[in-house]
């Protein structure tokens, strides 16, 4: 895909700046495990090195390569020259008094700062990792966009997002959403290698059902996705009821129309099978009225959707507030009247500034006085 086809109307997005792709050393994590077979094979060792070595880095979520004891140490050095490991450090770890819900800053190796946030529930860990250094999709509602887009994230640093946490707390995380920071389909390639390594068997082998990625829109990633083979649930970031109401909301919509949006998530649903969630961000006025609930059952009628109901977390950068706890309930009994299946999104971590970038955003802040 071209940058251009990525131009959003803002036009808020930042120089990318120094990226570790183009450091010298080859960043090993990112490599799957037939890129992986290939590079040892190359370097003159037998295949079995390969597994061995995956095994350390992507199962028992080895931080350095002392660790890994069953390699000879003359290997170990020629990679200690030639490779790097990522690893993410860990800067900042909020626990929520609410809820026990966890949010982890993590520092890169470039020194930018991104967020990642662990929630517990009956069926299991649930991870939500970010895709990006900052976004440039500029939302209204959101603080991950405040600032714009640094870079993307490569696979590894994706993946050791979830590997971190679960060395971290040394529990097992069973489910993953791509909703934190950053629009999952602006960095394409990097997130699909990353959705089929974290499910690959040779790894955590998370199971694709168990997985959920995040779009405000970008229709050609969506249609792209469709043909990938994958398993995993798409969620799009609806939050409004027509087309004009989501451009004063989301400035994406400057670049694709709501039918096409919708258009595209048929496609999906027809190539996968996978059941569409529909994300709705609630903001009080603005969202939330009777004619925004009639508008929004006629809009996607006749599609196999969830519609998940998101009272607004307040951003200390932006004006909007949550509707009263009646406004939302109200919303949500008209959907389910139509027909519609509907839930409100448990509010999690709200005193640990739970909502996407927002730790990220206080962090910022500090750093620059």
């Amino acid at each position: 895909m071209t940058r251009d086809e990525w131009k959003i109307a803002d036009g808020k997005e930042k120089p990318e700046g120094e990226c570790p792709d183009s450091q010298e050393k080859l960043d090993m994590k990112s490599l799957d495990y037939q890129e992986l077979q290939d590079y040892v094979t190359a370097l003159g060792e037998k295949p079995f090195r390969a597994k061995q070595l995956y095994q350390w880095m992507h199962e028992k979520l080895a931080g350095s390569l002392e660790e890994m004891t069953n390699l000879p140490a003359a290997l170990r050095k020629r990679l200690e020259a030639q490779t790097t490991i990522t690893v993410l450090k860990p800067v900042e770890v909020l626990t929520s008094a609410l809820d026990g819900t966890q949010k982890y800053l993590f520092e890169l190796e470039d020194g930018n700062v991104i967020e990642s946030v662990l929630m517990h529930y009956r069926h299991g860990n649930s991870v939500c990792i970010s895709s990006q250094v900052g976004c440039r999709m500029g939302c209204r509602f959101c603080a991950s966009t405040i600032g714009g887009r640094i870079r993307d994230l490569r696979p590894s640093e994706m993946l050791d997002q979830v590997y971190r946490i679960q060395h971290l707390t040394g529990e097992r995380v069973s489910n993953l959403v791509v909703m934190g920071t950053g629009e999952p389909l602006d960095n394409y390639d990097n997130l699909v290698k990353f959705l089929r390594m974290l499910s690959d068997e040779h790894g955590l082998n998370i199971s694709q059902r168990n997985i959920t990625v995040s779009t405000c829109g970008i229709v050609p990633g969506i249609r792209r996705l469709a043909e990938e083979d994958l398993q995993i649930t798409l969620a799009l970031s609806l939050h409004a009821s027509n087309q004009e109401k989501r451009k004063k909301l989301m400035p994406v919509a400057n670049q694709y129309e709501l039918e096409e949006v919708l258009a595209a998530c048929r496609y999906y649903f027809e190539r996968t099978g996978r059941r569409l969630t529909f994300e709705y961000s609630l903001v009080g006025g603005v969202n939330d009225s009777p004619e925004d609930a009639r508008e929004l059952t006629a809009l996607v009628r006749g599609l196999n959707c969830h519609m998940n109901l998101i009272p607004v977390n307040p951003v200390k950068e932006r004006e909007f507030v949550q509707p009263d706890h009646s406004v939302v309930q109200a919303f949500k009994n008209k959907l389910e009247k139509n027909g519609l299946t509907v839930t409100i999104r448990r509010e999690m971590g709200r005193d640990i500034d739970g909502a996407c970038g927002q730790l990220r955003r206080s962090y910022m802040r500090k750093e620059e006085i």
